[in-house]
């Protein structure tokens, strides 16, 4: 008798293997076994699935703040009114002192206000109203917009801040449209012009659910270039959506404040042209001096998307003082 062909036994291993069960199949032995196969394929696709997804919906609506992704008891007490979310449009008013008084016939009078002594000069005063008065203007202007008074609490003689006392004066001088005018809120944390910037935007977050597309900044013409230089650059926000509003003390020279802000170590723009932002020496002491009450902001948890630029104080290793943030942003999608 001839001996059977090679090719017999293999195609009866062949139907053999074919009519094993599916769960004897994927536990077989292998290098790497089918049924180990098969789940990292569907980890695999799921995580795909999931990066998709949040790159496709990559916009404004991506950052709303949510109890689930952050559940942190605070952020549970937290509703958000829903026309808020429609707003995109961040007017922000930078403090400069300490309004303390209550009479609206008395706004300008140098004893209701906490002041600095280079700021007891004629035009001051006006200057601070004018703020004030223009930020409510461009917000009433244009029914998307938030106005943010931004300030802390910089005097150990008073337990307000400055942020505090600009929404009260607005109030007290009758600017507002009503007295529960949701669309304005003050920013209570920030120590100096670059943190005024940041922490409103922060702030404008927490309060609206959703970060702004557009920046309006109301204060001193003469400090124009620190903020649309130094503090949008250090942001990385887009200049063509970023604007200024200047309004000088009346009566005050604005070439000779203009070079005082550009030249003066002590203040000013140079010392943030040398230290983007303001976290090393001398700007760092000048934030500790206006901290008198020992306060942090809580952007951290309502805003965890900035932890990286709150955090951010480049030194030599980063590539020295000026170089700047290369994390990601909310606002990378409006570039």
């Amino acid at each position: 008798m001839l001996p059977t062909p090679v090719s017999y036994h293999t195609k009866r291993d062949s139907i053999s293997r074919s009519k094993r069960p599916l769960r004897d199949v994927l536990l077989a032995r292998a290098r790497v076994t089918n049924l180990g196969l098969c789940i990292l394929i569907c980890i695999a696709s799921v995580s795909l699935l999931v990066n998709l997804g949040y790159y496709s919906s990559s916009g404004p609506t991506t950052h709303l703040i949510s109890s689930e992704l952050l559940p942190h008891p605070e952020i549970s007490t937290v509703e958000h009114d829903s026309q808020l979310l429609s707003l995109d449009h961040l007017v922000m008013v930078p403090g400069h002192a300490i309004w303390k008084g209550s009479k609206p016939g008395r706004v300008l009078d140098e004893e209701n206000w906490l002041l600095e002594p280079y700021q007891a000069t004629k035009g001051r005063l006006e200057a601070f109203y004018n703020h004030i008065a223009r930020g409510v203007e461009t917000t009433l202007g244009d029914e998307h917009a938030l106005l943010v008074f931004s300030g802390g609490q910089t005097k150990k003689t008073s337990t307000t801040t400055e942020a505090e006392s600009y929404l009260r004066l607005a109030h007290a001088a009758s600017m507002l449209p009503e007295e529960h005018f949701t669309r304005v809120t003050t920013e209570d944390d920030a120590l100096d012009s670059y943190q005024n910037l940041l922490f409103s935007i922060a702030r404008f977050h927490e309060y609206a659910g959703r970060y702004p597309s557009r920046i309006t900044v109301v204060g001193y013409e003469f400090k124009r270039r620190r903020f649309t230089e130094l503090h949008r650059a250090a942001l990385r926000w887009p200049d063509d959506r970023f604007h200024y509003i200047g309004i000088d003390a009346e009566g005050e020279d604005l070439t000779t404040a203009q070079t005082g802000e550009v030249s003066r170590r002590e203040n000013g723009f140079l010392p943030y042209a040398q230290d983007v932002y303001g976290c090393h020496d001398f700007l760092l002491a000048k934030r500790r001096s206006r901290n008198v009450a020992n306060r942090f902001h809580s952007y951290f948890t309502s805003s965890p998307e900035l932890a990286g630029l709150f955090n951010w104080c480049p030194g030599p290793d980063e590539g020295g003082q000026t170089a700047l943030y290369a994390g990601p942003l909310p606002w990378d999608y409006l570039r």
